[in-house]
């Protein structure tokens, strides 16, 4: 899962600022009498998952480009850490765009005996979430730190830059910074400054921002344009979102 949550059968959804920069760790129950579970949205994020079920299993969620809902009471529990945009791929080791729109076990990208013991940790502790923090913590400390220039390509699309003026800040040519996009956020640079913008309009409108004026001051051309484009994303309208 990836992105924030959406109305629907939730038990419970709970975040917090994990102990990684950027990083937030979430829980979430899905309680199928409620309905059906809420979508995630898409928000250019990566997460490691905890699927608390059975024996328990660690997936890997990789970025979307449109909402989704989990499968029908296919798991009721999970813990995960979501990943700030960019940086998960230097832990992982495998380029964002071979995750997009997919959930993927950790042992079709790791090694599994190095997967099991890291399940057998996570299952054994009494708080499951904190101890996929630990392991997230131990993961990224061990890796090479992402390249800076990854943040300063969302700082700028997130705040509103286009593409062309993103590629000058960043010193990357157009080409060079689809590529660089490509591997380390799952979609070229138009795409997740499209992800950007629709996650810049749903705070401000969950702040209480007038749907007009949140389509201004995120980026649209007008809120007809704000509708049109949350709906294609997400399914659902801003009303509803909100």
């Amino acid at each position: 899962m990836t992105g924030g949550e959406a109305p629907g059968g939730d038990g419970a959804y709970t975040e917090r600022a994990a102990r990684l920069s950027g990083a937030v760790l979430w829980t979430r129950t899905l309680d199928p009498a409620r309905g059906p579970a809420g979508p995630v949205l898409p928000d250019g994020c990566i997460d490691l998952l905890w699927l608390a079920d059975g024996p328990g299993e660690l997936r890997v969620a990789g970025p979307d480009t449109r909402a989704h809902r989990p499968a029908p009471a296919a798991v009721t529990r999970y813990a995960g850490v979501r990943f700030a945009p960019g940086t998960a791929p230097a832990w992982l080791g495998v380029p964002a765009h071979e995750l997009r729109d997919r959930a993927v076990a950790l042992d079709e990208l790791w090694p599994s005996a190095r997967v099991r013991r890291l399940t057998e940790r996570i299952g054994a502790a009494a708080d499951p979430a904190a101890a996929l923090e630990a392991v997230a913590r131990r993961l990224v400390t061990a890796a090479a730190p992402p390249d800076p220039v990854l943040a300063g390509i969302v700082t700028a699309l997130g705040s509103g830059a286009s593409v062309a003026r993103t590629a000058r800040l960043t010193g990357l040519g157009p080409r060079h910074l689809h590529r660089r996009s490509l591997a380390a956020f799952g979609y070229g640079p138009k795409t997740l400054a499209r992800v950007l913008r629709l996650q810049r309009a749903l705070a401000l409108a969950r702040a209480g921002v007038p749907f007009a004026e949140t389509a201004v001051r995120a980026g649209y051309t007008d809120q007809a344009h704000l509708s049109r484009d949350v709906k294609e994303l997400t399914g659902l309208t801003l009303s509803r979102l909100v």
